[in-house]
């Protein structure tokens, strides 16, 4: 990347990133997961042009999110070493408030597109109408539906049950009525995930500042991110609202409100199982705020939580009418096809041993389960015995889990990066994770689907297009910046 982006005005990447997202948009329009009456029974899009205007989009969206934050992080070139803290305060256009204007602009383009990245809505929709009309969503798949809310939903999810928990399908169940109207329907579920998305920009600078961090880096990390404008605005995928409710449940833990956290996060929870870890993490920080000792309480609040959460779960169970069979379904993500790490090692060894690949593969998933299992436990022992952070360690918990479990998704790295946002102190573990969320947001492409060569090639031009931009306007900045000043 230039070494210029550091003195440039960071309102120039504000304008740059709106760029990058309405070129992104134009490209969707045609190559983005549309509905199956413009892609017809294969569910893949056109591409063509299309998902080169993406990828030249994604990349000038994406550099301009990295280029921002050093923009916004570096003072002043003829800045004083010892005057450095207080330039790059005042170089700050206006923390969090102008941060969170430009997520709205960058956002604002993506809101009324099909789906982008991913068919994950309609299978949304699908389990809606399931739950509405009577189904057993953790019994079937969309294909019991039948018609058009079924034609939406990829091959490999029609006859899997829904691995996700009341809390959500309640959610899914309000859009059912749109179900035969995927764009509508679309709309209605993204409108949820864009209210998570906001919630998520007022939390985590709160959270920021209740754990003594920077609120304009966590607000630009786990916000303003191009996997969250990818995945959770123009995807509408369900990961937004139990991050929300998470981070509001972690709020009210250091506001010592143990009840409240533990209710918020069991919502969370409902949604999707992952936020659960959370809740451990909410009843060390609402115990460590009581009296001095810090242990006293600890117990009595560790039964409080506990109850809360029991009857928070019964209650929305109950309001759903699904039952607990969600809890037998949370592996369904984790199909025959699933890739992750150690899905990709099991197949490996089974290549390089000459056997079907359902053994290795079996056996590497396990070892995956049990390598997250004693990473959580040596985490849980750091902050017992010896202090450590509970936020950052639940960070790094969430990392362990979603790197050693059985399916990986882009989308699914939020879950790490959003804690961080708030939690993480050392600046080179911020910048490995915004070099991370950047890579990862090229990882998918516009239709959901995996890419044939043609795509690949379109994907290579989009992107060389998007370089090329970059590149052009890094150098006009250079030659602007070394005229004199008259």
């Amino acid at each position: 990347m230039p070494n210029t982006g550091a003195n440039a005005s960071p309102s120039r990447y504000r304008w740059l990133g709106l760029l990058g997202s309405l070129v992104l948009a134009a490209g969707a329009l045609t190559s983005g997961a549309l509905p199956a009456a413009a892609t017809g029974p294969a569910l893949r899009a056109s591409g063509g042009a299309g998902t080169t205007l993406v990828f030249a989009g994604l990349t000038v969206l994406t550099a301009a999110w990295l280029l921002l934050g050093r923009a916004v992080d570096a003072p002043p070139a003829d800045v004083p070493p010892t005057d450095i803290h207080a330039a790059r305060r005042a170089a700050r256009p206006s923390g969090t408030r102008w941060l969170a204007v430009t997520l709205g602009w960058w956002a604002a383009p993506l809101l009324l597109l099909p789906p982008l990245f991913s068919r994950d809505v309609y299978s949304y929709l699908a389990q809606g109408a399931m739950v509405a009309g009577g189904f057993d969503v953790y019994a079937d798949g969309p294909a019991v539906l039948g018609g058009s809310v079924a034609q939406q939903v990829p091959q490999v999810w029609q006859h899997t049950p829904a691995p996700y928990g009341p809390g959500f399908l309640l959610l899914a169940r309000a859009a059912a009525p749109l179900a035969d109207h995927p764009y509508a329907g679309t709309l209605l579920l993204r409108l949820s995930a864009v209210l998570a998305v906001v919630a998520l920009a007022a939390l985590l600078p709160a959270l920021a500042r209740a754990l003594g961090t920077d609120p304009a880096g966590a607000l630009r990390l786990g916000a303003l991110n191009p996997l969250v404008l990818l995945h959770l605005v123009a995807g509408a995928h369900n990961d937004a609202v139990p991050l929300a409710l998470m981070l509001a449940g972690l709020l009210a833990a250091t506001r010592r409100r143990p009840l409240l956290a533990a209710v918020l996060i069991t919502l969370a929870a409902l949604v999707k199982a992952p936020a659960a870890l959370a809740l451990p993490v909410a009843w060390w920080i609402a115990g460590r705020s009581d009296d001095t000792p810090g242990r006293g309480r600890r117990p009595r609040c560790a039964v409080a939580v506990l109850v809360a959460a029991a009857a928070t779960t019964a209650a929305v169970t109950a309001a759903a009418g699904t039952g607990y069979g969600w809890v037998g379904a949370l592996t369904t993500p984790a199909t025959a096809g699933s890739w992750s790490p150690s899905t990709a090692l099991g197949r490996l060894a089974a290549d390089l041993l000459g056997v079907a690949p359902e053994g290795p593969v079996g056996a590497a998933r396990l070892l995956g389960a049990v390598g997250a299992a004693v990473a959580l436990g040596l985490l849980a022992a750091r902050v017992v015995r010896r202090g450590s952070e509970p936020a950052a360690a639940l960070a790094l918990a969430f990392g362990a889990l979603v790197a050693l479990g059985p399916a990986f998704r882009p989308w699914y790295a939020l879950w790490c990066v959003v804690p961080a946002a708030f939690a993480a102190r050392a600046a080179g573990a911020r910048r490995a994770a915004e070099l991370a969320c950047a890579a990862l947001a090229f990882a998918v492409m516009p239709d959901g689907f995996g890419p044939d060569r043609a795509e690949l090639v379109l994907a290579a031009g989009g992107l060389g297009i998007g370089v090329f931009a970059i590149l052009l306007m890094e150098r006009q900045i250079t030659f602007q910046e070394r005229q004199p000043v008259c």
